[in-house]
């Protein structure tokens, strides 16, 4: 079954806006937080349990979300509808996030339940985006060029935002933050819009009874390399995200805030370009390579480049062009190992599909995501809990102040940046040693895991992938 043009670029370019509407949001609020409100500790904390509470909620809703999608009905199709109003109505919370500015324990109160909106909207979005992609295809070679072409357009959205952000918020962090919101709010709803007119949906045999939650359950309790990757990919998330959740507090503290708006901005731009080159070589490294022979060479670059990482500074020179190629072989690996681990979560589609004759690609393809959501719960508990323990968000808070006090006019931008400055100044060795910790040996731990997993326990290579459809297609 061949995607026409028309709906392969409607899916494809769709992305853009909505990875810049995540990426904003995941990447960025903890920094909002940080650099623009002067919380307590105490207060930072209750809402970093709060954030960790939501995205554990909003991983469980994806499954919730997948079971809905799975029993709907629409003229306009199954996925299109919950695509067009999640994007509508998350793009709506993420002005509310940013615009609206309570102080002290009412922003406490106001942030925890707009985030718990902003999961819930978007999860409505996401799973019906990734819920369609599985079923545009099921051609192997065409299901791989389409997540790498589309995610060519997610690593656009991912950088325009990652790539912007760092520069224009030391100094101005307030205005960027509501402008930057503003802009991309607005991109989230437009590129999908263009997703819902330009798609057309891949007409399927559908099931002849409704999901219910407990049949949700069965459906992926039952299906032991669902079960398998899925665990696998998120232990590889919640490794993959820490270093990028870290790295403006990384640079603030080891070159200094003033200066380190560049230096987080070309970093980013490693993240782009090594996630964009990942788009592009993945498809060709499948036709001449395994998915696992090319993730086992990923790991060991990976290994490679997050230890040389740790010893800039130590054992190695404190080089930026050091850190800024060291980011790039990162990510370039994770970008490889990030699509041959979404092929894998969609293969077992019809790996489920011949062993039980039912085929519900909304609710295994939402694996995906909930592994984001859970990782990222993860993520967020664990770098504000290293930003705590280490004494870095007591210092961060000062500089906070500073920004506040930028955004009402009561200091000017440059006295306020060599204050910050000094500030920076004062940090203890041992506290930027345990960012470096977090930073660099949880990833390598929990990556080394899911690895492990994947080569031990999932099953569908190339060859039983084929075997598989050839099966089904006797059957059809």
């Amino acid at each position: 079954m061949t995607i026409s043009t028309k709906t392969k670029w409607s899916y494809c370019i769709g992305a853009t806006g909505r990875d810049a509407a995540y990426t904003l949001v995941s990447m960025f609020i903890l920094t909002y937080i940080q650099y623009t409100m002067h919380l307590t500790v105490s207060q930072f904390a209750v809402i970093s349990g709060v954030m960790v509470a939501c995205m554990i909620w909003d991983a469980v809703n994806d499954l919730l979300m997948s079971t809905i999608i799975e029993n709907s009905r629409f003229k306009s199709g199954k996925f299109r509808p919950f695509i067009l109003w999640g994007a509508i109505l998350n793009s709506i919370v993420i002005l509310f996030m940013f615009l609206v500015r309570p102080t002290g324990w009412a922003f406490v109160i106001y942030y925890s339940f707009i985030y718990l909106l902003w999961g819930m909207t978007y999860t409505v979005n996401d799973i019906a985006y990734w819920g369609l992609l599985p079923s545009l295809s099921s051609d192997q070679k065409e299901r791989e060029y389409l997540v790498s072409t589309m995610g060519i357009f997610v690593c656009i959205g991912q950088f325009l935002v990652a790539g912007i952000v760092p520069v224009v918020i030391a100094g101005n962090a307030v205005k960027a933050f509501r402008i930057t919101a503003l802009i991309v709010a607005y991109a989230f709803a437009m590129c999908q819009l263009l997703t819902y007119k330009g798609v057309t949906e891949t007409e399927r045999t559908e099931n002849k009874n409704e999901v219910s939650l407990k049949a949700m359950a069965k459906i992926l309790g039952r299906n032991d390399q669902l079960c398998h990757i899925g665990i696998s990919y998120i232990l590889f998330c919640l490794g993959q995200q820490l270093l990028l959740l870290l790295a403006v507090n990384f640079f603030y503290f080891e070159f200094g805030y003033s200066k380190s708006g560049d230096l987080v901005t070309i970093f980013t731009v490693m993240y782009g370009l090594g996630t964009l080159l990942a788009q592009f070589v993945f498809p060709l490294l499948t036709k001449r390579f395994s998915r696992t022979k090319i993730i086992s060479f990923c790991m060991i670059l990976l290994f490679v480049g997050y230890l040389v990482l740790f010893a800039v500074g130590y054992f190695l020179p404190k080089n930026i062009l050091i850190i800024d190629i060291t980011g790039f072989v990162i990510f370039l690996s994770q970008g490889i190992m990030n699509l041959a681990m979404i092929v894998m979560v969609n293969n077992t589609i019809e790996y489920d599909e011949l062993n039980y004759g039912e085929r519900h690609d909304s609710i295994i393809s939402a694996i995906r995501s909930f592994a984001s959501k859970l990782s990222g719960a993860l993520n967020q508990g664990c770098a504000s809990l290293i930003l705590i323990v280490s004494g870095i968000y007591a210092v961060s808070q000062n500089i906070s102040k500073l920004e506040v006090e930028i955004s009402t006019g009561v200091l000017g931008k440059e006295e306020a940046l060599s204050l910050a400055d000094q500030f920076i100044s004062q940090v203890e060795p041992y506290q930027t040693f345990i960012l470096r910790l977090g930073m660099v040996f949880i990833p390598l731990l929990v990556m080394s895991v899911s690895y492990v997993i994947i080569r031990t326990k999932y099953k569908i290579d190339e060859k039983e992938y084929e075997r598989i459809c050839e099966e089904l297609n006797k059957g059809k």
